[in-house]
């Protein structure tokens, strides 16, 4: 049963999701800064000044004198943002005003007004308020039914221009044709309008869902390719530093936290003089090989953790290996995909496997007497 330890983290992590959506998700202030973080979040604090917020569903109903940064499947911003705004997800719906500038990412996006630059970019795009400064606008469907001060870049399959559209700067159009996108004459002046082809755009894209996805799957092969190769050229090896995680999970994710810090404050400690900065990028692509190769062998328990968990016997085959660290990287990058515990649980899967490869190779005095 000790070998299950690891799993058995994973299933709190994954119980810990649903309660913290019936409990409202994690919140804390720093001074005037809130951060929020849930299954369904909203904004309840007056006086916020910064703003920070990750959730299926996010909410903002209060006033904030600075900036927001929000995640979710679905966002809304019913109060006024006093500085610049930054929001990712499935829907984002803007009805009160943004000061500063605002910078939109997701599916379908729906803005009414914005005192500095707007970018935005989405499958559906639908602007309802003025902008004071610049918009950039790339979308399948762009309803634009506002006024822009300044220049307009817009890339568009669809274009519905409403009475209110106005632009007072120059409207750059990305075409596939150009001169197939018809534009009023109460819009902009055709002095105005300067049209070249979709391939120079260089705003702002529509995020890509289905490359998103292929590359996740691609991840999740290579993972498998190189727990695979692992597996064939030093067997003994990853299975020693295997059932260390699995036994230990504890003991390995402390090791892996010891030896991170250490190697990158050694590079902090030579940036300090002239001749050890030199050692600096050294000790940076250190930290990151290792972390990546920590990945890799802890992602490969994790898969023989689940395996056991469910009744399997351990993998000895070479296809049976491959299967067992693509089933942990898997799963480990859809837990990865939970808005604040993702994050934590591949850092601590990462740590976890260093700390396995520095008991394989070091063996430090400490760790070895406590076996």
């Amino acid at each position: 049963m000790r070998r299950l330890r690891l799993c058995a983290v994973l299933a709190a992590c994954l119980l810990s999701g649903p309660a913290l959506a019936e409990d409202g998700g994690t919140a804390f202030d720093i001074g005037a800064d809130a951060f929020r973080a849930g299954r369904a979040v909203a904004l309840e604090r007056p006086g916020t000044d910064d703003l920070f917020m990750a959730g299926e569903t996010v909410s903002v109903s209060e006033d904030i004198s600075g900036s927001a940064h929000l995640a979710g499947r679905e966002v809304t911003v019913d109060a006024a943002v006093g500085g610049d705004l930054y929001a990712a997800g499935e829907r984002i719906t803007l009805r009160g005003a943004v000061s500063g500038d605002a910078t939109l990412f997701g599916r379908a996006l729906r803005v009414a007004g914005v005192g500095g630059d707007l970018r935005a970019a989405g499958s559906e795009l639908e602007i309802d308020g003025p902008v004071s400064g610049y918009a950039m606008l790339a979308g399948e469907e762009v309803r634009f039914d506002a006024q822009v001060s300044g220049d307009v870049s817009l890339a568009a399959e669809r274009v519905d221009w409403g009475e209110a559209a106005r632009i007072g700067g120059q409207l750059t159009v990305y075409e596939k044709t150009p001169g197939t996108l018809e534009v009023p004459e109460g819009v902009a002046a055709e002095s105005r309008i300067v049209r070249r082809e979709v391939e120079d755009w260089d705003g702002p894209r529509p995020p890509d869902w289905h490359r998103a996805v292929v590359g996740f799957l691609l991840g999740v092969v290579g993972i498998a390719a190189l727990g695979a190769l692992i597996a064939a050229l030093v067997p003994e090896r990853l299975a020693e530093m295997r059932r260390q995680i699995l036994e230990r999970p504890f003991h390995t994710l402390w090791l892996g936290f010891v030896t991170q810090s250490a190697v990158i404050g050694a590079g902090v400690l030579f940036a300090l003089t002239l001749i050890g900065l030199l050692l600096t990028p050294a000790m940076v692509l250190l930290a990151v090989a290792g972390g990546f190769a920590g990945y890799v062998v802890a992602a490969y328990a994790f898969g023989v953790g689940l395996f056991l968990a469910f009744g399997r016997d351990e993998p000895r085959s070479i296809g049976e290996r491959s299967a067992a660290a693509g089933l942990g990287a898997l799963v480990a990058g859809v837990i990865g995909l939970i808005p604040f515990l993702g994050w934590l649980f591949v850092l601590a899967l990462v740590l976890t496997g260093v700390g396995a490869i520095t008991l394989r190779v070091i063996r430090p005095a400490f760790f070895v007497g406590d076996e």
